[in-house]
């Protein structure tokens, strides 16, 4: 499914509900719009069965309780019977007949809804996913998905019949009795319906808090097992469990509060019911006294009430599910909500490359507006030439890729690539001709192989082994039990830092990008893989447009020009012979560089 920005801007607006059935109507096919209206038929005709079934029984009883001495009518009352237990089947198969149809049409629904959640997600930017906690994000779409199918079982399968048999119970009541059975059948309905919605609004409070309680116990917990060695550094597994801790108690109080007034609901529903039902009994009875009505017309009141009782007893339930679902709904339906930051406009087009130069012309930006992170930047990085960026920490030299592959727009000025504002393209045709090896490399939970794949997910298994090699991890993975099925844990975590930063570049080797981009690309690595890996990377890079960012200037030595980052401001720019001899920054980080080096090769000795 493709992801379509005016269906979400249509999406947002709609309650949780309206959204639900644009899904289940609007983004159906002609077959499931077909099967949808044939279980509205089936349902309509399961419950005029339902509701007919039982005059048969009470013709039946009325037949039995005359006398019938040697009329030889003994068939009739037999074939009453059998035509109340056809009719009984009858509305059992076509109710059957209606899920059978339905299921179809409720899970691609949810299936629709989940995957458009999905691509949505991964539409929203950097700066949204760095705000959010994932813990409580993926329960909140958990959630929802289930609450989808919740409220579908419920409104079709429940509440719709409910209403429409007491409907036509209502009808019949009147019709072949007065009309103040039918009266207080409605009267009762009336108070149990005002009684499940007034406690039931009262309780949402207290749902609304569990869930918020829930989502902050569970985002607490993903992210200290995330982060499991930090705790342990430190030693803070009590702190971790108190904070756990605090918001499981909140979610305590809140689930007890809950089910007290959940048990005060039954019970006053139970006695609703039970008061209505004695009232219409006993009218039913003074009649049959009366000679107004017959054994089988009592039988037929109390058998209509037992009919209504049942599944209003699960109308209380259904209720509270579905207001629960609705509360959950929204929650997962609000991120729709979240305005795409970053965006491609309806007049972008597809990126063709042709040489590949990249120029950044006085761009300016700030993650915040009242803090700029690079001021007035301006470089061009030639196509096919490599140019490397360096600087202290918190220069804003990584926040240059980022503007790169569109994770955030630039405040000011703009990039281009090929004369081309990037602004002007598709956000898809840009990030798939560049490749990248980031900084902090993150892994996937799965295997080796699949994480190299990755970066070409239809690659051969020569292609990942030949990229492996390149990236010197290929020997390291055949020591392995299992080789490339090797799984890699959390976020990589049973790897170490260098052999994940390795295993990284050989997924962006296997894209086989025209721009490179080297973020600290080596940086997990002893000096003696830095060298043989600089020298592939070298090679592979020749001839492509380059941007490495590094703190180890011995890495970028070669490169045809060499930008100093300072503050956000380009303070130096030449090769490294050039720059040295201004014995400046650059100098003074380079002797800084080879002093370390000098210190720990005495150390070693």
């Amino acid at each position: 499914m493709k992801l379509n920005n005016t269906d979400i801007n249509s999406q947002a607006n709609l309650t949780p509900l309206k959204t639900l059935m644009f899904y289940l109507w609007n983004q159906q096919g002609k077959i499931m719009k077909f099967r949808l209206l044939c279980v509205l038929i089936l349902l309509i005709l399961s419950k005029i069965i339902n509701v007919y079934a039982p005059i048969y029984y009470k013709k039946a009883v009325d037949l039995l309780s005359i006398n019938v001495e040697n009329i030889g009518f003994e068939i009739i009352p037999v074939s009453f019977i059998l035509a109340y237990g056809a009719a009984r089947i009858g509305a059992q198969f076509f109710n059957e007949l209606k899920d059978m149809l339905f299921v179809r049409v409720e899970h691609r629904a949810i299936r629709q809804i989940a995957l458009k959640t999905f691509e949505f997600l991964h539409a929203l930017s950097l700066r949204f996913h760095l705000d959010r906690k994932t813990g409580g994000l993926s329960r909140s779409i958990e959630r929802g998905t289930t609450a989808i199918e919740t409220l579908l079982r419920f409104m079709i399968f429940n509440i719709l019949p409910t209403i429409f048999e007491i409907i036509m119970v209502s009808i019949v009541l009147s019709t072949i009795y007065k009309p103040l059975f039918a009266f207080i059948t409605l009267l009762t309905l009336a108070i149990y319906i005002v009684f499940t919605i007034s406690v039931t609004e009262y309780r949402t409070n207290f749902v609304r808090k569990m869930n918020q309680t829930d989502n902050e116990a569970n985002a607490k917990a993903v992210d200290s097992l995330l982060n499991y060695e930090t705790v342990k550094y430190f030693n803070n597994e009590e702190h971790e469990a108190l904070r756990y801790d605090a918001s499981l108690a909140q979610y305590e109080s809140a689930a007890v509060k809950s089910k007290q007034l959940m048990s005060l609901l039954n019970i006053g529903q139970g006695i609703i019911i039970s008061i209505g039902l004695v009232v219409v009994m006993i009218m039913a009875a003074y009649e049959v006294i009366a000679l107004k009505m017959s054994v089988g017309d009592f039988v037929l009141v109390n058998t209509y009430l037992i009919q209504l009782y049942l599944p209003l007893n699960i109308l209380g339930f259904a209720y509270r599910e579905i207001k629960l679902s609705l509360i959950n709904m929204e929650q997962m339906f609000a991120l729709f909500k979240e305005p795409l930051e970053i965006k491609d406009s309806k007049n972008s087009q597809e990126f063709s490359l042709k040489k590949g130069t990249i120029i950044f012309e006085k761009i300016s930006f700030g993650y915040t507006s009242d803090r700029l992170i690079l001021k007035d930047i301006s470089f061009e990085v030639p196509a096919g030439k490599t140019v490397a960026i360096v600087g202290p920490s918190g220069a804003g030299k990584s926040t240059i890729s980022r503007l790169l592959f569109r994770f955030y727009d630039v405040s000011q000025g703009k990039i281009l690539i090929d004369g081309i504002n990037i602004r002007d393209l598709t956000q898809s045709s840009v990030r798939k001709v560049m490749g990248i090896v980031p900084q902090d490399t993150v892994l996937f939970n799965d295997t080796i192989y699949y994480n190299i794949a990755y970066g070409r997910p239809h690659a051969t298994k020569e292609e990942i082994i030949e990229v492996a090699k390149l990236a010197k991890i290929h020997d390291f993975i055949m020591q392995t039990p299992d080789a490339y099925l090797t799984p890699v844990g959390e976020r990589g975590l049973k790897l170490s830092g260098g052999e994940k930063q390795r295993i990284a570049i050989a997924r962006t080797l296997l894209k086989k990008p025209k721009i490179f981009l080297f973020d600290e690309a080596t940086s997990a690595l002893d000096t003696h893989t830095e060298k043989s890996i600089q020298e592939n990377l070298r090679e592979i890079s020749k001839g492509h447009t380059t941007i490495i960012i590094a703190h180890r200037l011995s890495t970028v030595v070669d490169a045809d020009e060499i930008l100093v980052l300072d503050h956000g401001r380009i303070v130096e720019r030449g090769q490294h012979s050039q720059l040295i001899k201004q014995k400046d920054i650059y100098e003074k980080m380079w002797k800084r560089q080879l002093e370390g080096k000098h210190i720990m090769s005495n150390l070693s000795e």
